[in-house]
Order: structure tokens, then C-alpha cells, then sequence
């Protein structure tokens, strides 16, 4: 009667095979099972911009500082020392310099075009033809949790930029004519720093996904050179009571709250709005651009 033979070694890879098979079986069956959080993930994405942005430093410094150093470099003190313009005569006489007026406007200014700036320019980036977000958009979070990593690194940026503007407009000024800064009211600065930080990016969120990026150039030369030369960076709000039409106009601007807080926070002795209402423009505008940006962000996003 026949026999037949295994070849010899089968019979053994065979079980080790299957042993080796029941191992990593085993292994998968016991591995953790990752349970990320909002707060790790939001971390982790907030860790990866600034890494982006410190390898971005140098260039983003200079963006930061050039606008309030030649604008303190002209306004206080090439003008001053040639005699001409704002800090000479009855104004001079009592005291009050450019560069006191100068500072909240230049932080306002800051807060605008960097927080907008931060945040819009990334989003054009990332929502060009390699669509880049896609990756983002992998992040085990909710998509309203990205765009509020968004706003925040936007306001971060928004935040520094402005802080930039006190040593810049400290050292650069002629004689006599270095800015009066009273801080009576240290909470009401931070809170007015840290809404508008945050309403700036929100608005560059906003716009940052309803515009398309081809024309984003232009929409920053319609939107911010308004934005600017009627935010009363060079004048308080309460001095265009002369022209009551246009005081009652450039209340529709953001940046006329900005600035009009950060007078009432630094330089309380110059007329500003009240309190009351720059809070609530404040405030207000962080939530209706906040929401507005979040929700075109998930449309842009899963559309």
C-alpha cells in the first residue's frame, strides 16, 4: 500500500505561519485604542503653526514692524523737527504730541492688517489647486474646531504685531515729542487687545473663504485702505464732530472701535467713544465674523 510523504519542513512553516498570524492577531486585539481629545488636537495644530512661524520669523517681523516704524520715523519725528505738522504751535503748547495719538491708532492699524493678514494669506495658500487643507481636515476634531485654530493663530499674530508698536514708537520720536501714555485700567487694555485680535482674524477668516483667492490682491486694497485712512488712526473719533455726516459714517468700521479703546485704555485724557459702546462693538463683531468664518470654512471645506 502506498504512502505518502510530506516534504519536510512544510508541515512546520505551516504552524508557524499560523502562529506568527495568531501573534499579531493577538497584538491588535490588546493595542491602545487612541482616544484623542479637542484639546490635545487643537494643541498639536496650534504646536505645527508655530513652528511654521518661527521658521517665517524674520520675514514676519518685518512685516510687523515696518508700517509703525516709518510711520512714527515720518509723523514724529521728521515732521516735528522740520517744523511742520501735528506737535508744533498750540498744540505743541499744550502738550499733547502726534506720536500720543499715534500709538492707539498704530495698534489698531496692526490689529488689522496682521490678524487679517495671518489668517487670510494661509487659507489662500492652503485652498489652492494642492488643496492642502484636506490634510488638515483629516484632524480627528470637528471642522468648526479647525477654523477656530484659525482665528487663534490670526490673533495671535494680531496680538504681537500691535505689542510691537510701543518700543517702536518710544525710540523713534524727535525731542519732546515721545508719546503720554496713562494705563489706568489694565484689564480694560487686555480685553480690548484680545477682542480685537480676535475680531480682526475672524474677519480674515471670513473673507479668507468667501473670496476668491484670484482677486484677494484687489479685495485688500478696497477693504484695508478704507479700513485704515477712516479708522481715526490719526485722529480721535470725537474730532470729526465737525463733520457730523462722516462721524456717524465710520461707525460701520471695525477699526473705529479698536482704536477708540485703545485711547481709553492708554490715553484716557483725549475724548473717546464710551466704554459701553466700544465693548459691545467689540464683542459683537467677534461673534458675528466668528460665526460667519466658521461656518463658510466648513462650507469651503466639504465643498
Amino acid at each position: 500500500m502506498a504512502t505518502t510523504t510530506q516534504p519536510a519542513g512544510i508541515g512546520t512553516a505551516s504552524g508557524d505561519g499560523a502562529q506568527v498570524a495568531s501573534s499579531i492577531a493577538r497584538l491588535i486585539t490588546d493595542a491602545p485604542v487612541p482616544h484623542p481629545t479637542l484639546l490635545k488636537t487643537f494643541g498639536a495644530m496650534m504646536a505645527r503653526e508655530f513652528r511654521v512661524l518661527g521658521r517665517n520669523a524674520p520675514s514676519t517681523f518685518i512685516r510687523a514692524v515696518m508700517q509703525p516704524l516709518l510711520f512714527a520715523f515720518v509723523f514724529a519725528y521728521v515732521l516735528p523737527k522740520i517744523g511742520s505738522g501735528f506737535g508744533t504751535g498750540a498744540a505743541a503748547a499744550s502738550g499733547l504730541t502726534f506720536s500720543t495719538i499715534l500709538v492707539p491708532g498704530l495698534m489698531g492699524s496692526m490689529f488689522l492688517m496682521q490678524g487679517m493678514f495671518g489668517t487670510t494669506m494661509p487659507l489662500v495658500m492652503e485652498f489652492s489647486w494642492q488643496r492642502t487643507i484636506e490634510d488638515r481636515a483629516l484632524a480627528p476634531v470637528p471642522i468648526r474646531v479647525l477654523a477656530i485654530q484659525k482665528i487663534t493663530a490670526g490673533a495671535i499674530q494680531a496680538f504681537i504685531g500691535a505689542a510691537i508698536v510701543f518700543p517702536v514708537v518710544y525710540w523713534v520720536h524727535a525731542p519732546g515729542q515721545g508719546p503720554h501714555i496713562d494705563v489706568t485700567n489694565w484689564f480694560l487694555l487686555a480685553a480690548v487687545m484680545v477682542f480685537s485680535s480676535t475680531l480682526t482674524a475672524s474677519m480674515g477668516l471670513w473673507l479668507g473663504t468667501v473670496v476668491d483667492p484670484r482677486k484677494m490682491q484687489m479685495v485688500f486694497a478696497v477693504v484695508l485702505l478704507p479700513l485704515t485712512m477712516l479708522g481715526c488712526v490719526y485722529y480721535p473719533w470725537s474730532a470729526l464732530h465737525v463733520i457730523r455726516w462722516l462721524q456717524i459714517l465710520v461707525l460701520i468700521n471695525p477699526m473705529v472701535y479698536m482704536t477708540e479703546g485703545l485711547r481709553a485704555a492708554l490715553t484716557p485724557s483725549i475724548g473717546h467713544m464710551p466704554l459701553w459702546a466700544i465693548m459691545l462693538a467689540l464683542v459683537g463683531g467677534t461673534a458675528v465674523f466668528g460665526y460667519l468664518g466658521i461656518r463658510s470654512f466648513r462650507n469651503r471645506v466639504v465643498g
